[in-house]
């Protein structure tokens, strides 16, 4: 049976991870991140293998030609294995943003920003699934940052990056201080759900809770703004109950003196394992000169993903939009 190109380098990075686990003692997604320097250097930087292992690794690696895969091949293989190690250390917040949910961002992302060449944001990367799923299929000249606190999963989103040879600025750092980076012309962001623990920092922010700590996903949201250029498009991937909560109204405030709604799409339930976990992607603009709101905003409730007739319906109303709205 032919085995699939993302069969082949999934077994790659998976058997060579094993190896380095075990030698270094190590998780396995440390063993991934390793496993993929390798590669993308064409030596093995670590030093401290027995000579059987480094011979081992070395006739692994050079039965692969990377530059024979493309992006996505080497982009889903990476991302199953980065998802096998998931499963050993079953963090919730170390969860992936499926593709189904990507290729529709990197869509509306394409929609929306008429410019050729852009740049990209995406304050909570992750391990860069979403980004760079994004980068793979819209059809523009882009540039990207991504910025996160966890380190281990910056590496894996740099090494990501680096094999799809896409150019991507990494920063390992809390999303809600200062960033030293440039405006961007939009960002795209999976929301951490969750409260923020340092009271002291979220303070500098508009959306700050009166009480207590602040939603951590209201502190992104606000942050994102700062760092977009007037007139740049947000796509948050939010909670659907993002304004029912009890800090609701100073989001609601906030958004409504800077930013201007273009559309929610809602996902279908049935990509979520209980309806509370749902979620939409929510499409704002940031206010600006001669920056007008549309004439009504783009309302979908989206069937499954996997639904090709109810699809194409979809994209044909959204297409629609677009006309009518940003013609």
């Amino acid at each position: 049976m032919k085995v699939s190109p993302v069969e082949q380098l999934f077994t790659l990075f998976n058997e060579t991870s094993l190896r380095l686990q075990e030698e270094l003692e190590c998780s396995f997604l440390e063993a991934l991140a390793e496993t993929g320097e390798n590669l993308f250097h064409g030596s093995i930087l670590q030093e401290e293998l027995s000579e059987l292992t480094t011979k081992w690794l070395k006739k692994q690696y050079e039965e692969i030609r990377m530059d024979q895969y493309s992006n996505e091949e080497i982009r889903k293989a990476f991302q199953l294995a980065i998802l096998k190690g998931m499963k050993e250390l079953s963090q919730p917040n170390h969860q992936m943003t499926p593709d189904s949910i990507g290729m529709l961002a990197a869509y509306l992302v394409g929609k929306f920003m008429k410019e050729p060449s852009i740049r990209l944001l995406d304050p909570a990367v992750g391990t860069g699934n979403l980004l760079l799923t994004i980068l793979n299929y819209i059809d523009k000249k882009a540039e990207a940052v991504g910025v996160d606190i966890d380190d281990l999963l910056i590496k894996l989103a740099y090494i990501n990056a680096n094999l799809q040879q896409q150019p991507v600025q990494f920063f390992n750092q809390d999303s809600i201080e200062p960033l030293f980076i440039e405006l961007a012309d939009a960002v795209i962001a999976d929301l951490p759900v969750g409260y923020y623990p340092n009271d002291v920092r979220a303070s500098d922010y508009e959306v700050k809770a009166d009480e207590g700590h602040t939603y951590a996903h209201h502190l992104f949201i606000e942050q994102s703004v700062r760092y977009t250029k007037p007139g740049g498009y947000l796509f948050f991937i939010i909670p659907n109950g993002l304004f029912e909560s009890d800090q609701a109204s100073k989001l609601h405030d906030y958004m409504k003196e800077h930013l201007l709604i273009q559309g929610i799409l809602q996902l279908p339930l049935s990509m979520f394992k209980n309806k509370n976990a749902a979620k939409s992607i929510f499409i704002v603009q940031k206010k600006g000169d001669g920056i007008k709101p549309p004439k009504q905003a783009l309302l979908v409730d989206l069937p499954s993903l996997s639904n090709k007739a109810e699809m194409d319906n979809i994209l044909v109303k959204i297409d629609k939009w677009f006309k009518e709205n940003k013609g």
